[in-house]
């Protein structure tokens, strides 16, 4: 069983920065992959970024350029900087794993954060 914990949301200006944090309680590099996933208010949930254990990244288009994922092997602990913050980043913020990275894209694993929220003001 693997725990996930989040940390770092909160209420920012739009165009303002945050850093989120997933703390897992294995190391992370086990993992093929983890993912940042969000779901707005009547929205369905949608994968930001997810990032493999040999580190290649992806990002969904409407954070590209804006948002990075990171990790940091030796705290077991996945990052996600948000910069330029917009309105509609406004949203509960989830990480998952173990995922799986393919040549489609991102596979969820079993495992959830309990979520951040993230609100961003006009």
């Amino acid at each position: 069983q693997v725990q996930l914990v989040e940390s770092g949301g909160g209420l920012v200006q739009a165009g303002g920065s945050l850093r989120l944090s997933c703390a897992a309680s294995q190391s992370i590099f086990s993992m093929n992959a983890m993912g940042w996933y969000r779901q707005a208010p009547g929205k369905q949930r949608e994968l930001v970024a997810y990032i493999t254990s040999g580190g290649r990244t992806s990002y969904a288009e409407s954070v590209k350029g804006r948002f990075t994922i990171s990790g940091d092997g030796a705290k077991n602990t996945v990052y996600l900087q948000m910069n330029s913050l917009k309105p509609e980043d406004t949203a509960v913020y989830r990480c998952n794993g173990p995922g799986y990275a393919g040549s489609a894209g991102y596979y969820s694993g079993d495992y959830w954060g309990q979520g951040t929220q993230v609100t961003v003001s006009s």
